[in-house]
């Protein structure tokens, strides 16, 4: 066996016994890491818009942004992470580009993104 299908074989076992959703740039996701402080072990939540994401196999990672105290904070995650413990879906948004970067000059009511709703079609009732 090559090296190459060696390490791909790992990386996949590796990423099977992580359940990530299904989550893409403009979405409100809440991440919560596991974080260590000395001997205390605590989890941190860390809310946000998701402005990049990439998809790398094992070294996929997405990129957070929250305005916290009016000052804007951004934060890296690898998605296969142990230290993830699970990301959450809050709200759906509503882009048509895949980086999200130009959020980080807009201020306040320009830097909101519309959700996205999903319509569902009607079901059809039989007629007598």
């Amino acid at each position: 066996m090559s090296k190459h299908k060696l390490i791909t074989e790992i990386e996949s076992q590796q990423m099977a016994q992580k359940t990530i959703p299904d989550f893409a740039p403009s979405d409100t996701v809440t991440v919560r890491l596991k974080i260590v402080e000395g001997t205390r072990q605590r989890v941190q939540i860390f809310t946000g818009v998701v402005i990049a994401i990439r998809r790398r196999g094992l070294g996929s990672g997405f990129t957070v942004r929250k305005i916290s105290h009016g000052v804007g904070v951004e934060r890296t995650f690898s998605t296969y992470s142990p230290l993830i413990e699970s990301i959450e879906i809050n709200r759906r948004g509503k882009v048509r580009q895949a980086k999200l970067y130009y959020q980080r000059e807009l201020r306040g009511r320009a830097a909101k993104i519309e959700e996205k709703i999903n319509k569902k079609k009607p079901t059809a009732t039989p007629t007598e």
